[in-house]
């Protein structure tokens, strides 16, 4: 199960060099959080993307933390804990985007 555990701490790096690279964005544009969804009009960009970046690259770190049960071995209990996290973590994520992110720095 090193190898999950390995690929599984792969995918978290993915989410937080994602975040490093929303939060340090010179970009004039906003950065998307839904797939194939148009972003709605901002009324700071910087801030925006520095939230989004924080926001994943809090969610990369838990999700590491989320993969450790895999240590644990094929047949363990534990992984329960990383697959209901994991899905509890994402739908945290979005519930922080709308609630917090989106309601703060979208254009009325």
């Amino acid at each position: 199960m090193l190898y999950a555990f390995l690929i599984w701490l792969a995918m978290s790096a993915c989410f937080v060099i994602m975040g490093i690279y929303n939060f340090f964005s010179k970009k004039k544009s906003a950065f998307g959080f839904w797939a194939n969804a148009k972003v709605f009009e901002v009324t700071d960009v910087k801030a925006y993307n520095r939230a989004l970046g924080k926001l994943w690259c809090v969610f990369g770190v838990v999700f590491a933390l989320l993969g450790l049960p895999l240590l644990y071995g094929q047949n363990s209990p534990y992984i329960l804990l990383t697959v209901l996290g994991a899905m509890l973590e994402a739908i945290a994520a979005m519930v922080v985007y709308v609630t917090v992110i989106e309601k703060k720095y979208r254009r009325k």
